[in-house]
């Protein structure tokens, strides 16, 4: 009798990556094996498109294995998956966080467990945090700090696949990272679907500039933090004044921007203008010089015109952005975009390449800037690690993986420093 620990096969997100360990953890304890277990993203049609080919495929090389499809495309879009001859379960996002719906699956593996358990999303009202060990790696570890999303903009089915915005309280973080440092990891990010609306629904309604500080007071051993993407609008005073005053704080904040024109961001239904987005950058690299961002922006939003789409081209530099997400508009049925009148797809195709050019001028620009300077550089392998502004270094000799390494840069190649 086969005994194959389970498979997993993550698409999307961090925060997915992260809930893929939890669930491995939770698996190995519940004593099961020979499953696939296919964790779906639904951010866009094209992200449910290839969990279906994905899942056909891993049906192919697994023959026997029990397939089981969860994330938040089988959260919304339950009986699409079910409807797969290939899937033999699909669990919804709540269902396989909690180590029961794992227990329960071993206890009565053959017998009549439901083969779809998917429940209401939006009667969550809280979120566990879950300790894991990092991603394969001993360089850093992720803490999920929030989930769900309390903000309907008019593209996103995530909301409706992740429920409304919950946080994990900041004892409970602070300990979990204690727990980290002591097991020692160098390096621990935040991660969350929206993350600057952590502590909302908390008792005195935090701030997530509350939760940095307050890490950063009580675990005086963490060598870094890094917060994972944030909604620049919603930055609060102490998240302000921990990028001024905290050295431990990574210089590295992604930006959940999505687009560079006013009317195009009031159609989406996003809470920033284009200069909000501006001024955000300005100060921030003001309070840190050495600041560093990323982005998302969508190519070829509905009724995007040549015009407005040169106000997204225009952010990259108007903004100082360096790593860029791109992702070109695909309609999520469900969704108010889906209905407003499309951009033709070869534009879409053209808008998104000529935004990742941009962003690939950004980046060769700012490893030009980077030669000669010195980095702390955390080794994710024994060649490899990332500087504070999460830049990518080559070294030519073998480092200890985990550690902080001081070096000068001395040039680089393709995306990557050397040193």
């Amino acid at each position: 009798m086969s005994t194959k620990p389970p498979v997993f096969h993550t698409l999307g997100c961090r925060l997915n990556a992260y809930e893929t360990e939890a669930m491995r953890e939770m698996t190995t304890a519940a004593g099961l094996s020979d499953l696939v277990i296919v964790n779906t993203c639904a951010v866009t049609a094209e992200a449910v498109r290839k969990a279906r080919q994905d899942i056909r495929r891993l049906r192919r090389q697994n023959p026997d294995a029990t397939l089981i499809v969860t994330g938040c495309a089988a959260q919304t879009e339950p009986e699409t998956f079910a409807a797969m001859p290939e899937v033999d379960r699909v669990i919804g996002n709540t269902e396989k966080m909690q180590a029961g719906t794992w227990a329960s699956m071993a206890a009565d593996f053959v017998g009549e467990t439901e083969r779809v358990q998917v429940d209401d999303i939006m009667s969550v009202t809280e979120t566990a945090g879950h300790l894991i060990d990092g991603f394969g790696t001993r360089a850093r570890a992720y803490v999920q700090v929030q989930n769900g999303c309390d903000h309907r903009c008019t593209f996103c089915i995530i909301p409706f696949g992740r429920g409304n915005s919950r946080s994990v309280p900041a004892g409970v973080v602070v300990d979990q990272i204690k727990r980290l440092v002591e097991r020692g990891y160098n390096e621990v990010v935040l991660t969350g679907v929206d993350l600057t609306s952590w502590g909302a629904d908390l008792p005195g309604a935090p701030r997530l500039g509350d939760l940095v500080m307050r890490i950063l007071r009580l675990v005086p051993d963490l060598a870094r933090l890094r917060i994972s993407s944030i909604d620049s609008i919603e930055a609060d005073e102490n998240l302000m004044a921990a990028i001024a005053t905290e050295p431990r704080l990574m210089p590295h904040l992604h930006l959940s921007l999505q687009h560079g024109d006013d009317l195009i961001l009031k159609r989406m239904k996003r809470r920033h203008l284009r200069d909000d987005a501006i001024r955000f950058c300005e100060e921030a690299r003001r309070l840190r010089p050495d600041m560093v961002f990323g982005a998302d922006i969508i190519a070829g939003f509905p009724t995007e015109t040549e015009a407005a789409f040169e106000n997204s081209l225009k952010l990259v530099e108007d903004c100082g952005l360096t790593w860029l997400h791109v992702f070109p508009y695909s309609p999520r049925p469900g969704t108010p975009a889906a209905r407003m009148p499309q951009v033709a797809g070869a534009a879409i195709k053209d808008r998104a390449a000529r935004l990742r050019d941009a962003g690939a001028a950004a980046v060769a620009a700012h490893l030009a800037t980077q030669q000669g300077k010195t980095h702390h550089i955390l080794m994710e392998n024994p060649r490899m690690g990332r500087t504070e502004q999460f830049t990518e270094v080559d070294f030519s000799t073998d480092q200890p993986e985990g550690a902080i390494i001081t070096a000068q840069i001395t040039g680089h190649a393709g995306a990557r420093l050397t040193a």
